[in-house]
């Protein structure tokens, strides 16, 4: 265990070139070292930094220095819905000395700032440590979501083209949320609406479902690092049970290959069997699982 000489703690409303360099060492650092998985979204947050700085009016990168060297951080996170995600490191030898601590510590001054009613921290479920930290802090649990990768290729049935992709335009934007807040139970975003043409522009694409020009559902893909991801892929209610959620998964995952992506990877909740079973007849397999605990504030919200 090493010492802390000269500490000093940065605050800042987005990333830059430097800091994301540091987070991402000091990330593969820890994940090294204990082979977990952290959830960071260092790429996403890099790519809306350039077109989206605010000031310091929000703080989202807490990060804690010795000597020059980044040794711990704690990164807000906030996606489509007024929760905040929060997930965050220490570098081994530093562990035990407070930084965790008085870092979270600066994230809950921030946001009893904000209107936001619920914050989620993430761990990986094989983390002892943190979950130790999460649960010492009061945080509920809330649920967990499994990660999984595409490792063989998807087994499909005969081609159908019963539906189609189109890629979201800003008049799709309200949609969007409505089938978000179907999905994931979550709200429109304290900021308002976002718009999936600039989404687009920080990597994230938004699809629309179309059956016979009516809109029945939604899926999210995005490329980071040769990593090909999807997200938020549903199915409106009445249109279940019919093969679509499978056909639009097929369908998303031919569009990132044909980005030359060298890895496919979903997330999905755990006790979401439907889905688990849909991916995994698909071709992918869970390799972590990330655990969410939930703070809530319980007061006025008038």
């Amino acid at each position: 265990m090493k010492k802390i000489i000269n500490p000093f703690i940065k605050l800042k409303d987005s990333l830059d070139r430097k800091d994301y360099e540091n987070i991402l060492s000091l990330k593969n650092c820890c994940t090294e070292k204990e082979k977990v998985t952290l959830k960071l979204e260092l790429d996403y947050k890099w790519s809306k930094a350039a077109n989206e700085r605010k000031g310091m009016d929000r703080i989202n990168e807490f990060m804690f220095y010795d000597e020059g060297t980044l040794i711990g951080y704690i990164g807000i996170c906030q996606f489509g819905a007024d929760t905040l995600e929060v997930n965050g490191m220490v570098h081994p030898e530093y562990r035990r000395m407070g930084i965790f601590t008085h870092l979270f510590s600066l994230v809950r001054d921030e946001w009893s700032k904000r209107d936001s009613q619920q914050m989620l921290l993430l761990c990986d479920r094989h983390s002892s440590s943190g979950i130790g930290f999460i649960k010492h802090m009061g945080a509920v649990y809330e649920h967990s979501e499994h990660e999984m990768l595409l490792t063989n290729e998807v087994r499909a049935s005969a081609p159908t083209e019963s539906i189609k992709l189109r890629k979201a335009r800003n008049e799709d934007a309200k949609e969007i949320a409505r089938q978000n807040a179907i999905y994931f139970r979550v709200s429109a975003p304290e900021g308002g609406l976002k718009n999936p043409e600039e989404e687009s522009k920080h990597g994230m694409d938004t699809f629309m479902v179309e059956r016979d020009q009516m809109i029945i559902g939604k899926v999210h893909l995005e490329v980071q690092n040769g990593v090909g991801g999807v997200y938020g892929l549903g199915v409106l209610p009445e249109y279940r049970r019919k093969g679509y959620g499978r056909e639009i998964l097929m369908k998303a995952v031919k569009i990132l290959k044909e980005r030359q992506v060298q890895q496919i990877m979903l997330q999905v909740e755990v006790k979401n069997n439907h889905a688990l079973n849909l991916y995994r007849s698909c071709g992918f397999e869970e390799t972590s699982t990330m655990d969410y605990y939930a703070f809530t504030k319980y007061g006025d919200k008038d």
